[in-house]
């Protein structure tokens, strides 16, 4: 204390930050305000944790919006494939999977996150536990420490790597947004993002914890199509989640601004029209001694028949070859746009990741030091960043925090000579 980096925050960005600063030679203090490390980390991916992408640069940066290009400093510096060496070296390889998405060969989240405390404990940081920092001290536009319970500490460095505001049982509970807005940076507003939505429509109930694979998300406002999404979506007890409806999210919250906003589920989106049409019309005649609701076997999974008995209007034990051509038209509808009201998003505790936050014009994109507070870093989910699921938010915080943790070091040998 008193000539140390304090990094605040033990959360993959912060551990990186603190790993790297102490393995250029400067001394580093990690607050937690928990009672251990890594404690969202641990849950990430189902606790299999999902630590990032084979994507090239590009596509990585343009999974982040606008804001991706301030990335590319980051990511040169420390991308993936220096990540999976990273982990490799301390005993923990990882494997490839469907889109690219990297995981830890052992599907241990806590392995990773053994990993990066064996890292920071080479480094000889001093790890400080319950340790909540309340807010930033600084003199002029100069860091000067933290404020912690009671007193203050002074550090001529500090790393914020504090993250969002979801998950707070895990201590992710915005805290740094206030401390760096205290120093006069811009917030941009924080909202959930990669978040499971609420619908209006009562059978989702019924539905509850059904998986849809290889079927086609439309997200709508006002009528009109904004972003679709291939690949697997989740009922649940409210609405829908799943990979597809996560990376829609974000865009459907800020659609809710705008005014009405929907969902259409196509779940036959491999076939065109006349492909779509064609089956119907060979399933009903093959089947066509068979009652309807036998039928609808063939076509949707067996808990969807009541719905899709009640959305067709077709009665149950019609025979096949009776369903007449308003009936199967209604059928053809029902499974190409299946049609979901989203009233909000689920409540930002149970969303991945936060949105908004530092705003990004305030940072220096190659060193991830303050432009406004001399001495003050930022890094991971702080920052106003966020990207579609998939690997790509953890490889940020990794990467902001190598590369914050680096700079935060050379300034620390700077000021000694």
């Amino acid at each position: 204390m008193g000539d140390e980096i304090a990094v605040i925050g033990g959360g993959a960005s912060g551990m990186m930050a603190a790993g790297r600063a102490a393995e250029c030679g400067a001394p580093v203090t990690l607050l937690e305000k928990t009672g251990r490390l890594g404690n969202k980390l641990r849950i990430t991916g189902k606790g299999r944790c999902n630590l990032t992408n084979q994507a090239d640069i590009k596509s990585f940066v343009a999974r982040f919006g606008p804001n991706g290009r301030f990335l590319y400093s980051a990511f040169s510096r420390f991308f993936h494939q220096d990540l999976r060496a990273f982990f490799d070296a301390r005993g923990v390889p990882t494997v490839v999977e469907r889109g690219q998405r990297v995981f830890p060969y052992s599907n241990k989240a806590a392995h990773v996150v053994n990993a990066l405390i064996a890292y920071v404990a080479e480094g000889g940081v001093n790890v400080r536990y319950h340790a909540p920092v309340r807010g930033l001290l600084a003199t002029g536009n100069r860091i000067a420490g933290v404020q912690l319970e009671g007193s203050g500490e002074s550090y001529p460095i500090v790393i914020l790597a504090t993250g969002g505001a979801t998950y707070p049982l895990t201590g992710s509970t915005g805290d740094g947004y206030g401390m760096a807005e205290a120093l006069g940076h811009t917030i941009t507003p924080i909202r959930p993002a990669l978040v499971p939505l609420v619908t209006r429509e009562e059978w989702v109930r019924d539905l509850q914890g059904l998986a849809l694979y290889n079927v086609r998300a439309t997200l709508l406002v006002n009528g009109q199509a904004q972003a679709q999404e291939f690949g697997e979506m989740l009922f649940t007890h409210l609405g829908v989640s799943g990979p597809i409806i996560l990376t829609l999210s974000k865009q459907a919250v800020l659609g809710l601004e705008e005014g009405r906003v929907e969902i259409s589920i196509d779940l036959k989106p491999a076939l065109s029209d006349e492909q779509l049409d064609l089956r119907l019309r060979r399933d009903l005649e093959q089947y066509g001694k068979r009652a309807f609701h036998n039928i609808l076997k063939e076509l949707v999974p067996l808990r969807m028949r009541e719905l899709f008995l009640a959305k067709t209007g077709i009665a149950p034990h019609k025979p096949g070859h009776q369903v007449n051509a308003q009936e199967r038209a209604r059928l053809f509808q029902t499974l190409r746009d299946l049609r979901l009201t989203v009233v909000s998003a689920a409540p930002m505790e149970e969303a991945i990741i936060t949105a908004g936050g530092v705003n990004v014009d305030e940072v220096d994109p190659r060193t991830m030091a303050s432009k406004l507070v001399h001495g003050l870093y930022f890094c991971g989910e702080v920052l106003d960043l966020d990207a579609d699921t998939g690997g790509y938010n953890l490889q940020e915080a990794f990467s902001t925090g190598y590369l914050a943790g680096q700079s935060a070091a050379e300034q620390w040998h700077e000021m000694h000579g």
